[in-house]
């Protein structure tokens, strides 16, 4: 491409604004799916076919910020609540945007912020006509964060194995390293 067929970085951000919302009511159809930051942006400059080699986090903000914009502009529950990060599985801090957007209160607490997009992210499957279970389905954490959350309350639930004789706590095998 030469220099004049590139878009602003101005235009640039409103095509991938359009397309991040029509990839994420596509997301919304369907029942507890969630889409990574990672996979939006591919997805988005893949659609638009406007590429940058800017790192995914020095320009995704903007966008999915306009994205929250135009959701409430429009009266749609905030789109936004659907992206999460790849490792974690939880909203980025961008989401303090849809917070004020909508006149909320910040949410400090972590695990609070992703009960309160996973309240959002319901109300978009059924804004958006996802399938939803009878009675109208249930907010959910990602399923990334969901499993950490699990494994932490499994570690925590679990009683310590001790041995009887020398009190030490025993290895997962079972048998005390101590007494034999």
């Amino acid at each position: 491409m030469s220099d004049v067929s590139m878009p602003t970085a101005q235009k640039a951000r409103e095509a991938w604004a359009a397309e991040a919302y029509s990839i994420l009511v596509g997301v919304a159809q369907t029942y507890h799916a969630v889409i990574t930051y990672k996979a939006l942006a591919e997805e988005i400059q893949s659609r638009t076919g406007i590429r940058t080699k800017t790192l995914l986090h020095n320009w995704i903000g903007p966008v999915l910020g306009r994205v929250v914009r135009e959701a409430h502009r429009r009266g749609d529950p905030p789109l936004t609540a659907l992206v999460v990060h790849t490792d974690d599985g939880k909203v980025g801090s961008g989401y303090k945007e849809v917070l004020a957007i909508a006149g909320e209160p910040p949410v400090e607490d972590e695990l609070e912020r992703e009960h309160h997009a996973a309240k959002a992210r319901l109300a978009c499957y059924s804004y958006f006509g996802a399938s939803l279970p009878p009675g109208g389905g249930v907010p959910a954490l990602a399923p990334r964060l969901q499993a950490t959350v699990d494994r932490r309350h499994q570690s925590v639930e679990k009683p310590l194995r001790i041995c009887e004789r020398c009190f030490v706590q025993l290895p997962s095998t079972g048998g005390c390293d101590s007494c034999g």
